[in-house]
């Protein structure tokens, strides 16, 4: 009898065909469940302790997943669709998760039938594509220049919310800061929130002072006591170099035994700084902004002028101060041009909040913004900031594609309906899987119904029989009531790009996590001691 040929490590252990499937399916359904009452206008919150000893108290599904450590591959899968619909379009990302989650436990008695994966995946991809050729068949478009509707939007997005309370004054926000970022150049629209949309966070006042300030806020003050702290009007010069005597980048010493000597490089240093200030000085700027250091004498040089110094600021603040002022940022003082100083600035202005000074340049066509956020505590603050970053999201992506689909789950029971009714004609087993996926949309509306804490099995049944004709396709839940209701006239409408990227990304992950037939797990190199015996025990177990 020939011996057994061992070609893995003894330590290493192998889930293979259908046990490492049910495994990603039970592992995405325990994710789907941390998250599932944090869905609508009535959900619960989450109180985490973060890795930093911070806690974090939210609804956002991406902001308690990404907080949450798990030692699933499958797990960790679903954890990156919730950053990926935050990175896309920015919300959605609890419904993508618990749609996933109800997707793949769909599958699972395909899986215990042994129908073949590639057929299961073959159903999801055809739904799929024929859930978003409907999705976009009841979208409506709308004007993005209506500010009523646009604000409407928002509102519907930050309604289930910590900040609904404050819902105008942060659809205020929200509207006007993507209108003062966009930029339409050569017919293309470019909406860069990342780079020209700062919220700046200060504790301290209450929440309904919070503004958008048409420029930027930093956290900086003067160089010298002695330079202005209010300009109007000024000329701004951009730099990102050093205003002091160029050091050498190896260590120099140097011997001087005759005193005139040490008086001529003390010299040649002052002049050197002297020619850099007059570089600058010749174009009449009042403010000078430069990301490295400025030395004590070119202050001097500077003050004697008067002109205003700032140092040290960051490469992504400058970017935006110079897309404020209408300036060019420069390397070399001698490249220095004209056009290279800013001039749209309306007022410079430092004032002192609480105990630190803050630094605000402002213009009238300025393309960059900071949103200024008060409040009483930084869980509060964070909470807020986290809130806004998704009604900025919204009102982005209604820019980039203006289209409408009803909220409150009735565009989802709609697919739903569409879809269960189109599967009879589906011929062979593929039917079946392309069939789940009509139920599993079904999810969101009775997740909202469990949240408020209605009759599930009633309304859900309600809800059914009033899409049964492919009717009332803007007939959902209302989520602070519990009830059925018009969508179209409480105003609850979500953008078509949220919508069509939760139903895409949940089913391609679905699809991928179905295509996984083993998944390996051992050591990465040799342990001798506890280390190899701590990595054996923790694959015991591949669960959270």
């Amino acid at each position: 009898m020939q011996a057994p040929v061992l070609v893995l490590n003894a330590q290493t252990k192998r889930e293979s065909g259908k046990t490492a499937q049910l495994g990603n399916i039970t592992a995405a359904k325990a994710v789907a469940d941390i998250i599932r009452t944090a869905l609508g206008p009535k959900s619960m919150l989450k109180m985490i302790l973060s890795a930093q000893a911070g806690i974090v108290i939210t609804n956002d599904g991406n902001a308690i997943l990404r907080e949450i450590d798990v030692a699933h591959p499958a797990a960790k899968a679903m954890i990156d669709l919730s950053k990926t619909q935050e990175e896309e379009v920015g919300d959605g990302t609890t419904s993508v998760i618990i749609l996933a989650g109800e997707i793949l436990a769909s599958a699972e008695p395909f899986l215990e039938r042994k129908v073949h994966p590639r057929i299961i995946i073959k159903g999801y991809t055809q739904a799929l594509e024929d859930a978003l050729a409907y999705l976009n068949k009841i979208a409506v478009e709308i004007d993005i220049n209506n500010k009523a509707q646009v604000m409407n939007v928002i509102k519907s997005c930050i309604g289930t919310k910590f900040i609904s309370r404050w819902s105008d004054l942060m659809c205020q926000l929200a509207y006007d800061a993507v209108n003062i970022v966009k930029v339409v150049q050569e017919g293309r629209t470019d909406v860069d929130l990342k780079r020209f949309c700062r919220i700046e966070k200060i504790q301290g006042g209450e929440l309904t002072d919070s503004t958008v300030i048409s420029g930027v806020i930093i956290n900086k003050d003067v160089t010298h006591p002695k330079m202005k702290r209010r300009i109007e009007n000024p000329r701004v010069v951009l730099l990102d170099c050093n205003l002091e005597f160029k050091k050498n980048e190896s260590k120099t010493i140097v011997d001087v035994t005759d005193e005139e000597k040490w008086l001529e490089l003390l010299k040649e240093e002052e002049d050197y700084v002297k020619k850099l200030c007059d570089q600058i000085l010749k174009f009449k700027p009042n403010l000078v902004i430069t990301e490295k250091g400025v030395s004590d004498l070119a202050q001097h040089f500077f003050v004697k002028n008067d002109v205003t110094v700032l140092r040290r600021f960051k490469k992504t603040d400058n970017v935006r101060i110079a897309r404020t002022v209408g300036g060019s940022i420069v390397s070399r003082p001698e490249d220095l041009k004209e056009s290279d100083v800013g001039t749209k600035c309306s007022l410079f202005e430092i004032k002192k909040i609480g105990d630190e000074y803050y630094t605000f340049i402002t213009g009238k066509e300025s393309k960059a913004c900071t949103i200024l956020l008060r409040g009483a505590m930084k869980d509060v603050l964070n909470e807020v900031e986290r809130n806004l970053q998704d009604a900025l999201a919204v009102a982005r992506n209604i820019v980039f594609d203006p289209k409408l689909v009803p909220g409150g789950g009735a565009s989802e029971i709609s697919i739903a309906h569409h879809l269960i009714e189109k599967s009879r004609t589906i011929p062979g087993v593929q039917q079946w899987p392309y069939h789940s996926i009509g139920a599993a949309m079904e999810v969101i509306p009775r997740t909202l119904i469990q949240n408020t804490g209605a009759n599930v099995l009633k309304l859900l049944t309600s809800l059914r029989a009033k899409h049964a004709k492919g009717e009332n396709v803007t007939w959902g839940i209302d989520g602070e009531k519990g009830e059925l209701a018009d969508m179209n006239t409480l105003g609850i409408w979500e953008p078509y790009q949220v919508k069509a990227q939760t139903i895409k990304t949940a089913i391609e992950a679905a699809c991928l996590l179905l295509r996984v037939d083993m998944i390996v797990s051992g050591l990465s190199k040799k342990d001798s001691s506890g280390g190899a015996q701590q990595h054996s025990a923790a694959n015991e177990d591949m669960g959270f």
